[in-house]
């Protein structure tokens, strides 16, 4: 009575470069989101803070990679 149960992995190499290149777009989302220093701290610039790159671009890098996120986790592995 033999037991030939192998435990298989759950993700194969492809869901995980999937997985990093949703994190990479993540990443470049909230960089963009946070956005560069201010030449005066003291001086509220209006054109930096509500600029199209931190308030439109920005959050769909993030949702375009949580997108990605979610595909690479549903995604099912070739079988060999």
């Amino acid at each position: 009575m033999s037991n030939n149960n192998t435990l298989k992995p759950i993700f194969s190499k492809e869901n995980y470069l999937l997985m990093i290149i949703g994190g990479i777009i993540i990443l470049a989302g909230i960089i963009l989101m946070s956005g560069g220093k201010s030449a005066d701290p003291n001086v509220f610039d209006k054109k930096q803070v509500y600029s199209t790159t931190r308030i439109t671009v920005a959050p769909i890098l993030i949702m375009l990679g949580l997108v990605v996120e979610i595909y690479a986790i549903f995604k099912k592995g070739k079988t060999a």
